[in-house]
């Protein structure tokens, strides 16, 4: 059974520092590409940070320089450093694994910013 959890989340502080990480499990992690998406009240779904099976990063221009996107292929494992965080980075923060046409996701984990 493939499976994603996220955890870590919570609220903080604008300029505060938050990282969430996804165990997963069920599939051969690190073949697969790995996102965090994020979706707050009312708004679309929103690509964060992506990184390739060979570890090449993305990120969004609304994070870049502020977030990182790590995996640990021994571990299964994804994370987000979440660093100077602003009440617009407030979201449900979504663990994505993808490698063709298969697409996974997790259940989320709330972050909120606020003071």
């Amino acid at each position: 059974e493939v499976q994603l959890v996220e955890s870590g989340g919570g609220m903080v502080q604008p300029g505060g520092s938050l990282r969430v990480s996804c165990a997963a499990s069920g599939f051969t992690f690190s073949s697969y590409a790995m996102s965090w998406v994020r979706q707050a009240p009312g708004k679309e779904r929103e690509l964060v940070a992506a990184i390739s099976s060979g570890g090449t990063t993305y990120y969004s221009d609304s994070v870049k320089g502020r977030f990182t996107i790590s995996r640990d292929n021994a571990k299964n494992t994804l994370a987000l450093q979440m660093n100077s965080l602003k009440p617009e980075d407030t979201a449900v923060y979504y663990c994505n694994a993808a490698r063709n046409f298969l697409r996974y996701w997790g259940q989320g984990t709330q972050v909120t910013v606020s003071s």
